[in-house]
């Protein structure tokens, strides 16, 4: 070997040497560098999982009303660390920052890009309702019904407050109601010819995720309304409905004694098998009880919760009113819904739009019916048999109209039919007080004849019932066929007050519509009793409530003659007040059945209850000329 050859070969074994060191000391560089990276993340992992929210828990954005999208979970955390490491191997070796660098960069890549979601709604229209939903809460914001229609042929809207709407939702602490959902690429007007959904999402930064879908059909009452969870399970939820529901009918202009009695404001619910309706002035925690539906209801529509099955759902509600509604609008309530989720990925339920027409409402096997009529809890059972009577009272008025395509005849006729089943009980009751009313004259004059001596009165009294073996008693007896009708009659009172088939509908002459006042000059009006205008069936009603309680009255015997003078005159005034604004249907059937009375008595008199000779003489003086016994010191 020459001398070249081995100072070649030193030169080439010192080179692999340094080679050697500088690589070994570049992998304990690169060691370190990651080592220290490993710690980095393991801290900031630790934070994060000190500070991060229980995992049933979602984190709502805090920059409203534009909600930056939340990126990929864990996409963010690993850029930052890539950049740490990269700062550690700048300092140990500058291959190591370059490899850092594009590993950041690769990262940055591979994070989403940030959108930004707007505030934005979506209407969808069905042969039943218009409903807007807004994707603020990803909740209902209006819902118009179409069988509610005014003169003009508008639709009404039935939500009070369309601001505050109705379903927001509430997971355990996190309220949704201010987040915004994204709903993707849903049109902005969708009108449903089959099956139709809309979906809104939203998801947090740490990847949970909620989805609010809205699914229609082209004709049903129902919008099926489902939320899901992915990748948390909530303990809770709250269904929250603020913004109540409005009237859809126009309420009376001005202050009235009674106008607020023919429009509803109710909390309707069924829990227990029952359906009840609630009127308050403040706030109300229902009763806890397994809940079948809840909901609120106005004169003629209804929209309610219904669960699939009954739900041991905490229900509270609180009545307002908003600025500048009529004062005859008896308010509205805000709705609460609560209940455990008991570890569910998801929950739904139907939102009901129920225009309340009686064959519609029955045929959903819920018991929305008895929301238009509702037995009374003082009678047992009235919830079967009362609401019963209505339905049949209702399809008899439905049937007439067929007959003749006129309310107003068909109100008619009805009544006619009513009061003719009826006569029989009248009769009944009338032969029941004929003795009484053969003894008129004797009961006058020892009325008067013992005026000041009541305990003699009394015995005088007795003396004479046993005289002519009559039972004082007889009246009260005849007055059980009159308790036999009167279910009959409030049956029709009912119907006619609230039956949506009479709503808009005319019958004749000046009557437009037999839901309303039959106002026919507006230039005249009766503060608090005619505030709208000057309606004509009312005093019609006034004068036929006169003769009937003058004839009534003059077939009754022991009644007092001042009594029966009042009698004759304040039945009439109170008819005037309690009619001057009440639907002209239920003005109508009063004054056919106040005439069908009148006719009845004069009859039924004139037959069985020949007036007695001398019932107006005592031995041919005047009774206010009959001898007075003053009671004895």
């Amino acid at each position: 070997m020459n001398k070249n050859t081995i100072i070649g070969s030193i030169f080439i074994a010192i080179i692999v040497i340094w080679w050697m060191a500088s690589n070994s000391a570049q992998a304990e560089a690169q060691a370190a560098a990651k080592a220290k990276a490993k710690e980095v993340a393991a801290a900031q992992a630790a934070e994060a999982s000190k500070n991060a929210p229980a995992a049933s828990e979602l984190v709502l954005p805090v920059d409203s009303p534009a909600v930056k999208a939340p990126p990929v979970l864990g996409a963010a955390p690993a850029a930052d660390v890539a950049v740490d490491s990269a700062k550690v191997a700048t300092d140990s070796s500058a291959a190591l920052a370059s490899t850092a660098d594009s590993a950041a960069q690769s990262a940055a890549e591979a994070a989403p890009v940030a959108t930004v979601v707007k505030e934005r709604t979506v209407t969808v229209e069905t042969d039943k309702f218009i409903m807007t939903l807004t994707n603020k809460g990803g909740k209902v914001q209006s819902v118009i019904v179409k069988a509610l229609a005014d003169s003009t042929g508008k639709f009404p809207e039935l939500i009070q407050d369309s601001a505050l709407g109705a379903l927001d939702l509430k997971l355990g602490a996190a309220d949704l109601s201010e987040a915004l959902f994204d709903v993707g690429d849903a049109p902005e007007w969708i009108t449903v010819d089959g099956d139709t959904s809309v979906q809104f999402s939203f998801a947090d930064v740490n990847g949970n995720k909620v989805v609010r879908g809205y699914a229609f059909t082209k004709t049903g009452a129902a919008v099926r309304q489902e939320n899901k969870f992915e990748g948390f399970r909530p303990e809770s939820y709250e269904l929250m409905w603020k913004g109540g529901m409005k009237e859809t009918e126009v309420f009376p202009e001005g202050r009235s004694f009674n106008a607020a009695s023919y429009y509803f404001s109710e909390v309707i619910y069924r829990n227990n098998e029952i359906t009840e309706r609630e009127t308050f002035k403040d706030a109300m925690t229902l009763d806890e009880a397994n809940y079948y539906w809840v909901g609120l209801r106005r004169k003629y529509a209804a929209m309610s919760v219904q669960f699939d099955k009954p739900v041991p759902a905490k229900v509270s509600a609180k009545h307002f009113k908003v600025q500048g509604d009529s004062t005859a609008d008896p308010g509205t309530y805000s709705l609460s819904i609560a209940d455990e989720l008991r570890g569910a990925t998801s929950f739904g339920y139907n939102f009901m739009v129920l225009p309340l027409q009686w064959d519609e409402v029955e045929s959903l096997g819920k018991g929305y019916e008895k929301v238009i009529v509702t037995g009374s809890k003082w009678f047992p059972g009235s919830s079967v048999w009362f609401v019963w009577i209505c339905k049949w009272l209702l399809k008899l008025l439905q049937f007439l109209y067929q007959l003749i395509p006129n309310y107003g005849v068909a109100i008619i006729l009805l009544t006619f039919i009513v009061r003719g089943i009826t006569t029989p009980f009248t009769i009944k009751q009338i032969k029941a007080m004929r003795p009484m009313a053969e003894l008129k004259p004797e009961i006058e004059k020892i009325n008067v004849k013992y005026r000041s001596d009541p305990k003699a009165k009394q015995a005088a009294m007795m003396e004479l019932y046993q005289k002519h073996g009559v039972n004082p008693m007889a009246g009260c007896t005849g007055c059980l066929p009159m308790l036999i009708q009167m279910p009959i009659f409030m049956g029709l009172f009912f119907v006619l007050g609230r039956a949506l088939e009479l709503r808009g509908m005319p019958a004749f002459l000046w009557i437009s519509d037999l839901s309303r006042s039959d106002v026919v000059w507006t230039g005249f009006s009766i503060p608090y009793v005619m505030p709208s205008g000057l309606a004509i069936l009312p005093w019609i009603m006034v004068v036929s409530t006169y003769f009937q309680t003058k004839v009534t009255m003059g077939s009754s015997a022991g009644m007092d003659p001042a009594q029966q003078k009042m009698m004759v005159w304040m039945m009439p005034a109170m008819m005037f007040f309690f009619s001057a604004v009440m639907p002209s249907g239920l003005v109508l059937y009063w004054i056919i059945s106040n005439i069908w009375t009148i006719v009845q008595y004069k009859f039924i008199n004139s037959r069985f209850i020949p007036a007695p000779a001398g019932s107006s003489k005592l031995n041919g003086k005047n009774v206010k000329d009959a001898e007075i016994v003053k009671k004895k010191k």
